[in-house]
């Protein structure tokens, strides 16, 4: 993208607010700019890979790993001191925190995302949905919940069942429940209402119209804070996991023209209405119908980016800081185009086997796929070791082909061929998920897990090839074949003398 002649410079060095493989992913961008880098970690992760891939890194003291990535004061306290220019937030932490964002600008540095009052009109999801609807973008019916509990549940009541509670302030499925009878509406409610106040500190709620069976799509958009915007096009979102995405994909599984377009239009409609400025992602759900109604708006940058990236040969990070260092949109909506379809697969250290609890443990080795097709976004190294102090995403495996059919046969292929030992992870699970022929098929919805939960449970153990399979690589292993066939000393020197 070239500046235009009124355009700031680009920053000189820009801080990383972030960690893991986010961190390391925004630093390429950043080196290939020609920009300094800037990381933060807590003691604990002074060695880690983003901390050492940087130009520079400094510790943020915090009673634990997460409270250290969100002392908002003590970050901009080390941007100010290194004589960075500028912050990226990555996403997670205080990328979607208005107040963080006012902090930056404040002391006379830039935010590289959208201004803070477009955070906040976006950030929460009553007035996102008010100011939608205002804008012609379609929204499902909702209420929402007051002091008064007993109104809420008749009015929400009268919406009609199910219903889906969300927190205002929130999402990651925080906070969310799906409803199906009055009889359980005040009850889920009040635990609704808990457990926002406990993860975002604002207890609101508020009931929509819960579309059975939905598809998830979100359109990556790019604004400039003057009322220009553009779409890159869609993403599949709707393999999820209690409300979390596992796998996502661009553009999406078979989905009508007509609904593509009436759904990135909608969108572009919005940022362009909101004055959003830098890289943001609209939600939509999709119902069998065909009907959409807007989700919510992420004010960041998503996991999810790269599989845009790699259909529309976009780098979105370079956009995000030119755009904010006050240059233009780096396309116009005519310029964009899609080649190929995408996947991304989210690595996880978690068991499968039991409820996908977070995992733990040594990475004993890595191995990872390559191919020109093949993207692995990761701080990932052997020896490390994985703790339960940050979320158990470990990295991102992301391939491209000329086609769905090509993206989804490569992925399995390099899913079998990524190797993480040492931990346990998902892989398994993400290549029995994209094996299946429903996914295959694009038959895609939100509970397609749930749905198809017997088919993805793991197989059986056979304990004898497995025994098989550990002796076998142990006998393979030098140190292992030594340790059992070499006789020491002073054994060895007493020849063939035996007791």
């Amino acid at each position: 993208m070239n500046q235009s002649p009124e355009a700031k410079p680009l920053f000189r060095k820009v801080l990383v607010a972030n960690r893991g493989e986010i961190a390391v992913r925004v630093m390429r961008t950043l080196r290939a700019m020609n920009i300094a880098s800037v990381a933060i970690c807590h003691r604990v992760e002074r060695e880690a890979v983003h901390a050492r891939f940087a130009d520079e890194a400094y510790e943020i003291k915090g009673e634990t790993p997460v409270a250290a990535h969100l002392d908002a004061d003590a970050i901009i306290a080390v941007a100010r001191d290194c004589d960075a220019d500028a912050i990226h937030p990555g996403y997670g932490f205080l990328s979607e925190n208005a107040v963080f964002a006012r902090k930056v600008a404040a002391a006379g540095l830039t935010f590289i995302g959208p201004e803070a009052d477009t955070i906040d009109l976006m950030g929460d999801k009553i007035s996102a949905r008010n100011f939608a609807a205002a804008h012609d973008v379609p929204v499902a019916p909702s209420v929402q919940a007051r002091d008064d509990i007993s109104a809420f549940v008749r009015a929400a009541s009268e919406i009609g069942f199910p219903l889906l509670i969300k927190a205002a302030a929130g999402g990651g499925g925080k906070g969310m429940s799906i409803v199906r009878d009055t009889s359980e509406l005040g009850e889920r409610a009040r635990v609704a209402s808990s457990e926002a106040q406990r993860y975002f500190g604002d207890g609101r709620i508020y009931a929509e119209t819960y579309v059975e069976r939905p598809r998830h799509i979100e359109v990556q958009v790019l604004g400039d804070g003057k009322g220009g915007a553009i779409h890159l096009f869609e993403r599949e979102c709707s393999i999820q996991r209690r409300f979390q995405k596992i796998i996502e994909e661009a553009p999406s599984a078979p989905l009508p023209e007509s609904i593509r377009t009436e759904i990135c239009d909608a969108a572009v409609r919005l940022v362009a209405a909101a004055r959003y400025k830098n890289a943001g992602t609209v939600e939509f759900i999709v119902g069998a119908d065909g009907r959409f109604f807007f989700l919510e708006m992420n004010t960041r940058l998503q996991v999810e980016h790269p599989v845009t990236e790699m259909i529309c040969g976009i780098d979105l990070v370079r956009a995000q800081i030119e755009i904010a260092a006050g240059g233009p949109l780096p396309l116009t909506q005519r310029q964009v185009c899609a080649d190929g379809h995408a996947i991304e697969c989210r690595i996880c250290a978690e068991d499968a086997d039991a409820g996908f609890l977070p995992a733990t443990g040594p990475i004993r080795l890595l191995r990872v796929p390559s191919a020109e097709y093949i993207r692995f976004d990761n701080s990932l190294e052997q020896g490390q070791r994985v703790t339960a102090d940050f979320d158990p995403m470990l990295a991102k495996l992301v391939v491209w082909g000329k086609d769905r059919a090509e993206a989804t046969d490569r992925m399995v292929a390099a899913l079998k061929q990524l190797t993480i030992l040492g931990l346990r992870t998902n892989i398994d699970y993400l290549i029995r998920t994209v094996e299946n022929a429903a996914f295959r098929d694009g038959a895609l919805h939100t509970n397609f897990i749930a749905e198809h939960a017997d088919v993805l449970a793991p197989a059986a153990v056979d304990e004898r090839l497995r025994d098989h399979v550990l002796i076998a690589a142990a006998l393979g292993q030098r140190a292992f074949r030594d340790a059992i066939t070499v006789v020491g000393e002073p054994h060895a020197s007493m020849a063939g003398w035996r007791n």
